[in-house]
């Protein structure tokens, strides 16, 4: 018997994402160096940029809730534009429909369906999910759902990366399918009045891409 449920339904919270996945969270300092370790500089160019985007936040913000819609206009969108991800070799995909499926102890088959968001590929293989939420929303909050479609890449042979963000914060994941394990960096946050955290973000995004070209 198969069954077929969405998966922002079916996932709610991060103990059920362990449970269905066998997943845990590892807290190894060697498993996810790629947010930390040798991260590339940026050009004053980039920087002037990304100074432009968290001054656009803060303007958007200041007026109280932002819808999911505009965070991707006014953030997401931008972002991948100036680290070059809209260009070949890579191509996004958004409102990408994935399925999952989990194998249950009895006869029963479920299968999970969901739509990423944002979706960065070079040829076959997924690069970068981006999971985004309206402002206000917790990044971990979308821990669970954003883990579910990672679990939907087909090349288990490599990790795979997630990026969750609400505009204001940032988080990265890292997960390895066939070590049934992940790990999240640190949070980086707008609101940190005395740096501009975008600088990180797209050190990190420009690390996890080195790795596909």
């Amino acid at each position: 018997m198969v069954k077929t449920l969405g998966i922002t339904k079916a996932i709610t919270n991060l103990n059920e994402v362990h449970n269905k996945f066998n997943l845990i969270q590892t807290s190894g300092l060697d498993f996810f160096t790629e947010w930390c370790e040798n991260l590339p500089e940026l050009s004053e160019s980039e920087k002037a940029y990304l100074n432009r985007l968290k001054s656009r936040y803060l303007y958007y913000a200041a007026d109280g809730a932002i819808t999911e819609g505009t965070i991707n206009i006014i953030m997401l969108s931008p972002l991948l534009e100036l680290i070059g991800l809209c260009d070949p070799p890579f191509k996004i995909k958004s409102e990408e429909l994935v399925k999952v499926e989990i194998l249950n102890a009895g006869a029963e088959e479920l299968i999970l369906e969901g739509f990423i968001d944002a979706l960065v590929v070079k040829n076959r293989f997924w690069v970068v999910l981006i999971e985004s939420k309206r402002y206000g929303f917790s990044v971990m909050q979308a821990l669970p759902q954003t883990l579910t479609y990672m679990m939907a890449n087909p090349n288990r042979e490599i990790p795979i990366f997630g990026l969750i963000t609400n505009g204001e914060d940032y988080i990265f994941v890292k997960l390895n399918q066939q070590q049934k394990c992940y790990a999240l960096s640190n949070k980086f946050t707008l609101s940190n009045p005395h740096q501009n955290e975008m600088y990180d973000v797209m050190r990190v995004m420009k690390q996890i891409i080195s790795f596909f070209e």
